[in-house]
């Protein structure tokens, strides 16, 4: 190029500049979604702040300022956030989605303040649904009545005789039942089980209560829902989900025919959650889905198996190092031979699945994470994960970290249990309960879950939880075992950029950022600002997946 054409063409180069002081109007991008107004946090790398996003075919084209998305994108459809509070889609890293949806035809027995509370519910339940093959409840917490001691059959023999009756525990690893249903399910009092317990007094006679893989004698036999029942309690529980900002979950253990519903009713554009499901473990589940190997869609990932290590600590069945300080003759126990979690470690290093195990006792956690290290030889990337990490020894924290092994909490399990968990395991262990600052210290990374329907499913409870360590009365003052908190920043990503990536989803969402999925919410205030005490009263005003609003005034 001579130096008189350079001369010539000089003022052209000028032109866009000049279009952009003067106002002129340029060609801009098409988007389906515009949101400005807003306080935007995309829990991007550096924790920044934005005011507006666009949207383009369900994902995240652009983040800035609401004048720089005004200037680029032409909206088809623009919201107006008025100032308020916008964080990626809450992200539940463990609960029991599908267990929760059907549980709605139970009765809620949640809160209950006595066993005299929880037979008025079953009596006035039963009113209500006369013609059922099956009465059942759940949510009964006997640590939470004057009398701490776990109820007997009697009443329920009595009030019920002709009809069996499952009452399901908090904790969902126990359950009481009458005698008509210990009869469906041919258990007597000389009925073997291994890994949970047959609980009978000091005459030999059972009292009805069963706790872990004795439930399954029993639940077993109840009868599953119909297709269309179980589809309006999936959608009935959706609708429950997203009023509270939850775009994705991971469902800790569903059968093959509970994954291919959720498929189904998601390529029918009927569910829009995203669902992580954990394949509960069995011989045929272990069989059919090694042989296919995982499975994604844009709202379903299966690619893991969710173990049962050992049971709960209010039942006694977390498996302890040291006896129970309550009951000194009792450890608690796993619910499989070491050997066998050996061996299904094994075959699960050798395939591209997760293995997910719930672990709550010190040693049922130092078992799985020794064995853990020892498949996997050095893969530090497979995500496998401790699901609890309730009780933790001090000299088994830092394997976590040794193994990459990632630990899957539920900060409302500390200002649950709280009250009692001293009594179970002594004022010395405690302090290695519920530890998440350690764990997070260890690894990085902390996904955050519920575990609901064992806690209420509002993540802000756990958001609450997890950061002041108090309950919904904010006790204790000050909160319980500070020195595990998790800072603000911490406990948000927990619940969105960590939880996506303990799934191996990181790439699709967890953050605002371009190219991932717009799931996002809209609150009315702001959770890095707002007083602690108000945390758990915050109010969403919209939820969306995929730029699509699910939740709020249309």
């Amino acid at each position: 190029m001579t130096a008189r054409l350079r001369s010539l063409l000089a003022p052209l180069a000028a032109l866009p500049l000049l279009f952009g002081l003067t106002g002129c109007p340029a060609a801009r991008y098409p988007a389906d979604l515009v949101v400005y107004n807003a306080t935007v946090y995309p829990v991007d790398s550096a924790f920044s702040r934005a005011e507006a996003f666009a949207v383009q075919d369900g994902r995240i084209v652009f983040v800035g300022t609401s004048r720089e998305v005004g200037q680029r994108y032409e909206a088809r459809e623009k919201v107006d956030a008025q100032g308020k509070f916008i964080y990626p889609g809450f992200y539940d890293a463990h609960c029991h989605f599908y267990r929760y949806a059907l549980g709605l035809r139970d009765a809620n027995l949640v809160g209950t303040q006595s066993w005299g509370e929880v037979v008025q519910k079953l009596q006035a339940h039963r009113r209500q649904n006369p013609q059922a093959a099956w009465l059942t409840g759940r949510g009964w917490d006997q640590n939470d009545w004057p009398v701490k001691q776990f109820p007997t059959k009697d009443t329920l023999d009595r009030l019920f005789p002709d009809v069996p009756v499952f009452l399901i525990r908090i904790d969902g690893h126990a359950a009481l039942v009458n005698q008509k249903a210990l009869d469906l399910a041919g258990i007597t009092a000389r009925t073997p089980i291994s890994g949970g317990t047959i609980t009978r007094n000091a005459q030999g006679q059972l009292t009805g209560l069963l706790v872990d893989n004795a439930v399954d004698l029993v639940s077993s036999k109840i009868p599953e829902p119909t297709a269309a029942e179980a589809t309006r309690l999936v959608l009935q529980a959706q609708q429950e989900c997203v009023a509270l900002g939850l775009t994705s979950l991971a469902d800790a253990g569903l059968e093959r025919a509970q994954i291919e519903r959720v498929d189904s009713l998601q390529q029918a554009g009927q569910l829009k959650l995203r669902l992580d499901a954990m394949i509960s473990m069995s011989p045929a589940n272990l069989d059919y889905y090694l042989q296919r190997g995982p499975y994604s869609t844009d709202r379903l990932t299966v690619n893991s198996f969710k173990v049962y290590g050992d049971g709960a600590l209010g039942s006694r069945g977390a498996c302890l190092l040291h006896p129970y300080a309550d009951r000194p003759s009792e450890t608690g126990f796993l619910l499989q031979s070491v050997a066998e979690y050996r061996a299904l470690a094994e075959k699960l290093a050798a395939s591209k699945f997760q293995m997910n195990t719930h672990a709550i006792g010190d040693s049922a956690n130092r078992v799985l994470l020794d064995i853990y290290g020892q498949v996997l030889k050095g893969q530090k990337d497979r995500r496998w994960r401790i699901e609890h990490a309730q009780v933790v020894s001090p000299a088994d924290v830092a394997k976590f970290r040794q193994y990459g092994i990632v630990p899957s909490v539920q900060p409302t399990h500390a200002t649950s249990d709280m009250y009692w968990a001293g009594e179970r395991l002594g004022a010395e262990r405690l302090k290695t309960a519920y530890a998440y600052k350690a764990l997070l210290d260890a690894t990085g990374r902390l996904p955050l879950g519920s575990d609901f329907p064992v806690e209420y499913l509002n993540p802000l409870f756990g958001f609450h939880a997890a950061v002041a360590r108090q309950d919904a009365k904010n006790y204790p003052q000050g909160g319980f075992q500070m020195e595990n908190a998790l800072t603000r920043e911490q406990a948000l990503r927990g619940m969105t950029e960590w939880a996506a990536w303990a799934a191996f989803e990181d790439q699709q969402k967890g953050t605002l950022t371009k190219g991932k999925w717009a799931d996002f919410v809209i609150l009315d205030q702001d959770l890095m600002q707002a007083p602690a005490e108000q945390l758990r009263s915050i109010k969403v005003l919209g939820t969306y997946i995929q730029g699509e609003k699910v939740y709020g005034q249309r």
